[in-house]
């Protein structure tokens, strides 16, 4: 609730780099679970930890609100939606993500940390001609 960041912020309890630290590094599943680590969160569920599968669910719905904020924007023109990054190798959190987005479009999975990779490849092959570029 923005009402209690503002009162965290104007508390005179931190300093400016103190709150950015806790909005940037220590938010997320962090601020719930002491971890940033899918894979944590994941032992947590199996061994029966029903508030870490709560969030980790919170956290898939709070993705596919977001992607849908974002096909909104794109007023419905999207080609793929393209999951990765680390989290993309938990199955149980993409099939939440994809159970809630999938009619929008194709869902695509990457797992891991290739993104600007990805990236540099894809501005090659509109370089090379091999591919048109796409405005958003």
């Amino acid at each position: 609730p923005v009402g209690a960041l503002v009162e965290f912020c104007f508390s005179g309890k931190f300093t400016k780099d103190e709150i950015t630290k806790k909005i940037k590094d220590k938010g997320g599943l962090v601020a719930y679970l002491n971890t940033n680590d899918v894979r944590e969160v994941v032992k947590m569920i199996e061994q029966g930890d029903k508030r870490a599968k709560l969030i980790l669910e919170a956290m898939a719905y709070q993705v596919a609100k977001e992607i849908g904020a974002g096909a909104t924007v794109l007023k419905g023109q999207i080609d793929a939606i393209i999951l990765t990054g680390g989290i993309a190798y938990n199955n149980e959190f993409v099939n939440m993500v994809r159970n809630r987005v999938s009619f929008l479009s194709l869902v695509m999975v990457y797992p891991g940390e290739e993104e600007m990779l990805a990236l540099c490849g894809g501005a090659l092959r509109v370089l090379k001609g091999e591919e048109v570029e796409k405005i958003y």
